[in-house]
């Protein structure tokens, strides 16, 4: 019999090489390593804890199911971050159904604001120390539509092109662009608002 293995000191690709040979204290060790991590991109993208809490666990209990799948073309952390993702994408779609067409659709309907790209915005929050930065920024992005927050989230924090995000919600090229257009100049139009107050 091997010796015990020391979980919390151990890489991750060797906890995800021990869970994949079903040993579930590793898994549990990296569920304990990345869990706020994934929470955090859920919560960023439904603004609903009850659901973002929801769409994690269910991120977890795939990502056990599909270990095998887990070849380490990327990091175990992007692997984790990519299944949360699809899975509030497909949570998005579902509520979608039920609602209205939004004034962000008959805004892109008349515009064809993708011309206009590249959209180049004067940096508002220069200056301001990170934990300030990261709470207004959360602020900020609480205020923007799903569909532009669902965008903004992929390009700018996910590092995802355009063509994977399109490919990912199933809407065109254009149509990205133009969501980022609008998610960008209202998310500078936001924080420049929030500066403006706090510093009255």
């Amino acid at each position: 019999m091997s010796l015990k293995r020391d979980y919390a000191a151990a890489a991750d690709d060797a906890l995800v090489g021990w869970s994949q040979q079903g040993d579930t204290e590793a898994f549990e060790q990296l569920v304990f390593r990345h869990r706020d991590k994934i929470y955090a991109r859920a919560m960023l993208m439904m603004r609903n804890e009850e659901e973002a809490l929801d769409l994690s666990q269910e991120a977890w209990v795939k990502a056990w199911q599909r270990l095998h799948q887990f070849q380490g073309d990327s990091s175990f952390a992007t692997w984790m971050t990519r299944i949360v993702i699809n899975l509030c994408l497909d949570q998005i779609r579902r509520q979608k159904k039920t609602r209205s067409e939004s004034i962000e659709q008959l805004e892109e309907d008349a515009g064809g604001v993708e011309r206009q790209m590249p959209v180049e915005v004067i940096n508002p929050t220069e200056g301001l120390e990170k934990t300030e930065l990261r709470r207004r920024i959360d602020e900020a992005m609480s205020k923007l539509t799903e569909a532009h927050r669902v965008v903004l989230v992929m390009h700018e924090f996910e590092g995802l092109q355009y063509k994977e995000i399109a490919d990912r919600i199933g809407i065109s090229i254009g149509t990205v662009m133009s969501r980022l257009f609008y998610a960008r100049r209202r998310l500078a139009s936001l924080l420049q608002g929030l500066r403006r107050e706090r510093t009255e």
